[in-house]
Parts: structure tokens; C-alpha cells; sequence
């Protein structure tokens, strides 16, 4: 493997990404590239390893227009996209839940000897270092900050095999659950939505440039 080329390669798939406004409806991912976009994405790490997201893959046309009367950042990636996903934060991220138990009993391969001090061991954590358990809303937050590695994951996959995105917030939470729940396709009984993404081929190229600060602003070398 060449080393400065691979280097090269993923820069220039970073200099390529950008938000992209619209896609060109005319072009769809193909099903092999679109895997491999979410295969990048189930891959990703997350805290403690509990994997505390979903993806919702929607192609339903009429769904998406629901949805993109309610997203004032959405109006031309909705629509367009090629792929629409919806990321999703588990609620029941806990220590002690009967998912947590399955993460590492079905998942992790861990006896049950093996399992028992695991809840002890991310009590401590999420009680104490992180005070993730102080109320519901600070273990939903800390389970939606892990789908956002999983979503520079699948961006920058994509943008390394010439695919375009665009990740959103711009749209109001409550009305967007609402519309899924009537769909049922969210169980927000386990579910909040986090994140939105569309993907797609970029209808037309950027006006301007990426504007990044300068690399010695931002970092700081403690020695």
C-alpha cells in the first residue's frame, strides 16, 4: 500500500465534501454503494461500544414530503436526495437495560460470569464521571452524540467514492416524530431522532470553496 497516496486519496475526499443544496433527482446510488455507505456506518465506534442508534433508510416518497414540509433545511436535499436516513438515539442506553444485557450477552459473546460486573463497572461511569443518569434527557443526549460518529462515517465513505451529502437538523423534532410515528416506522418508546442525511450526486458544484480556520487555531499541542 502507498501511504502518501492513500493519505492524498482521503484528503481529497474531505476537499471534495460539502453540504450539498440539491441533488440531481435523475441519479440514484446503486444498491451496492449505498451498503457500503451503511456498512461504514454500523463499523463506527461508539461509547462503551453500545451501539445506541438506528438507521431509518426512507424512500417513501410521500413520507419524505411530509417531512420536508417541516424542515425549513431540508426544502432541496429532501426531495432530491437519492437516499434519505434518519439517524436514531436509543433511550434505554442504561447501564442496567435489558439492551445492555444483549449488547454483551448476544452481541459481545459474554457469559453471563463474564457480564456481571459489566453493570457495575458503567454505572460508576454513567452515574459518576459523565453524569449521564442525572435526568432521561442527559442519557438521550449522550446516546445522540454517539449517532453522529456513524454519520461522519458514512459522509466521508461516501464522499470517497464520489457520492455527495448533506447532514440536517434544520427541522422541527416533534412534528417530524409525529409523522413517523403515524407511518409507524418509530418506536418512540426506544427511539428519539437525532440527525437527518441525504445522499445523492450534487445537482451542481459549489460557488465557493470550503473556508476552514487555519490548523494552528485550532489545535494546540500541550507538551
Amino acid at each position: 500500500m502507498n501511504i502518501q497516496q492513500k493519505k492524498k486519496e482521503i484528503l481529497e475526499a474531505f476537499t471534495f465534501r460539502h453540504a450539498a443544496k440539491s441533488f440531481d433527482p435523475s441519479k440514484k446510488i446503486s444498491d451496492e454503494d449505498f451498503q457500503f455507505i451503511l456498512e461504514t456506518g454500523r463499523l463506527s465506534p461508539s461509547s462503551v461500544g453500545f451501539e445506541p442508534w438506528k438507521f431509518l433508510v426512507l424512500q417513501n416518497e410521500e413520507l419524505r414530503e411530509k417531512i420536508r414540509e417541516v424542515s425549513f433545511g431540508g426544502q432541496g436535499q429532501i426531495p432530491t436526495a437519492s437516499h434519505l436516513v434518519v439517524l436514531l438515539a436509543r433511550k434505554d442506553a442504561r447501564y442496567d437495560s435489558k439492551y445492555v444485557e444483549y449488547i454483551y450477552k448476544n452481541i459481545k459473546g459474554f457469559s453471563e460470569e463474564a457480564f456481571k460486573p459489566i453493570p457495575v463497572v458503567y454505572e460508576d461511569f454513567q452515574r459518576n464521571d459523565f453524569r449521564i443518569l442525572d435526568n432521561e434527557r442527559t442519557l438521550i443526549d449522550w446516546a445522540s452524540k454517539q449517532t453522529y460518529l456513524p454519520l461522519a462515517n458514512m459522509m466521508t465513505a461516501a464522499a470517497q467514492i464520489g457520492i455527495d451529502s448533506c447532514p440536517m437538523e434544520g427541522f422541527n423534532l416533534d412534528k417530524v416524530t409525529r409523522i413517523l410515528k403515524e407511518a409507524d416506522v418509530l418506536d418512540d418508546e426506544t427511539y428519539e431522532l437525532s440527525v437527518m442525511v441525504a445522499f445523492g450526486y450534487r445537482a451542481e458544484d459549489p460557488k465557493h470553496p470550503q473556508a476552514r480556520r487555519a490548523i494552528e487555531e485550532i489545535v494546540e499541542w500541550v507538551m
